[in-house]
């Protein structure tokens, strides 16, 4: 039974159906590799780690070292590519934990080499190229952006070439990141798939080869088969959610992983001239009843939604009444019969005929479906459903 006034429900099932909708899009011998960084996307770092290799990932993908080093504790064995900075004082256990760290410069590229070396041991490194991002990553490009020119991409070939040569370290494989996959012109991401394909043929005329190479986000999984190569990235619509309106949703059916649920915890009835919330801004323009619900902006339920969100009560929208505080938010339930304390309310996900989506609470904060479901804080509760038999050491 769950006790909790405000939790996440992960459904695993949901994210199994994912991986596996994306398996199938790709051709035979294709790898998918699961982004997991950020709690994977607020999800749960673990669990979905272990369901998505149950379930047909052969690698997971993290920002940072501690997320890498979780994984490793926890027992699971796949490769893990770290994509951002590790810091030097923690080289040694990447080396120890056998995780991929992406090389993006010389400095960190020496860096690994060193204590591989000190080790007597070998790093696993994926070389980074900055084909338009703007990021991380050795410049693939020159004074022209769309001509793969010898003399313009040759200080990056050069910073590579050094690279792969350093003693202790591995390059197995090389990747890009597209900057607008999930826009409807995709104009500029074939400008970076011939770029990144360009450097990879000038490393290989000197004597260069990688085993995986890799560019395509969720995105451009979705749109632009191209860009599979030897293994994708799939972030985002791993938890069943569109990088944006603008990608082709009729290609993939994807089923939202994760549901937000609060109860009512307090009931009042008010008469008009009302002032609620903090500032007392706003007024009830009649006899109301107001339901006090038990999520904030210290969950993520972000300031923004301040009379402007809706939660769903009884099947029922409930609007937004006043700001949300830190830990809770009231709702104009008025016009919802049977009301009671106790009630179940939902924030993200369906209950009855009505939903309320990630995307939904995105527009109404002008951000991105991205940031609503990371920003969900510790404090909420995740409780799995779904997929049960998940070998956490599965190696893919």
């Amino acid at each position: 039974m769950n006790t909790q006034d405000v939790w996440a429900e992960i459904d695993l099932s949901a994210i199994a159906h994912n991986v596996g909708a994306f398996k199938r899009m790709l051709k035979p011998g294709c790898r998918l590799m699961a982004a997991v960084k950020a709690n994977a996307y607020g999800h749960g770092l673990l669990e979905v780690s272990a369901c998505a290799l149950a379930h047909g990932a052969d690698a997971l993908g993290v920002a940072r070292f501690a997320e890498a080093l979780r994984i490793r504790k926890a027992g699971i064995t796949a490769p893990v590519l770290i994509f951002g900075h590790t810091p030097i004082s923690c080289v040694g256990r990447l080396v120890n934990y056998d995780l991929t760290q992406a090389v993006y410069n010389m400095d960190t590229a020496r860096m690994l080499s060193e204590a591989a070396t000190a080790q007597g041991k070998k790093v696993r490194a994926h070389l980074k190229v900055d084909t338009g991002m703007g990021r991380l990553g050795i410049l693939a490009r020159g004074a022209v952006p769309d001509v793969a020119d010898e003399g313009g991409m040759a200080p990056g070939l050069d910073e590579a070439t050094v690279i792969c040569g350093l003693p202790g370290i591995e390059l197995e494989g090389v990747y890009t990141h597209f900057a607008t996959a999930d826009e409807s012109d995709k104009g500029f991401a074939h400008q970076q798939l011939f770029l990144f394909t360009a450097f990879i043929e000038k490393l290989r005329a000197r004597g260069i080869e990688f085993t995986v190479r890799h560019a395509a986000n969720s995105a451009a999984v979705i749109d632009m088969p191209e860009t599979h190569l030897d293994m994708v990235r799939v972030g985002i619509s791993m938890y069943g959610i569109y990088p944006s309106d603008m990608v082709n949703r009729s290609r993939i059916r994807l089923k939202p992983a994760m549901s937000i649920k609060t109860r009512i915890i307090h009931l009042k009835q008010v008469d008009a001239g009302f002032p609620v919330s903090y500032g007392g801004d706003a007024v009830t323009a009649r006899p109301t009843t107001i339901a006090t619900v038990a999520i904030g902006y210290g969950d993520g339920y972000r300031r923004l939604l301040s009379t402007n969100g809706r939660m769903l009560v009884r099947g029922i929208s409930a609007p937004v009444l006043g700001r949300v505080c830190m830990d809770q938010t009231m709702l104009d339930v008025t016009d919802i019969p049977g009301v009671r304390l106790g009630d179940e309310v939902v924030v993200i996900g369906t209950q009855g005929n009505e939903s309320v989506t990630a995307d939904e609470l995105a527009r109404k904060t002008k951000t991105i479906s991205y940031e609503v479901v990371t920003a969900v804080s510790e404090r909420v509760t995740r409780v799995y459903l779904g997929t049960k038999n998940l070998d956490k050491k599965h190696g893919g």
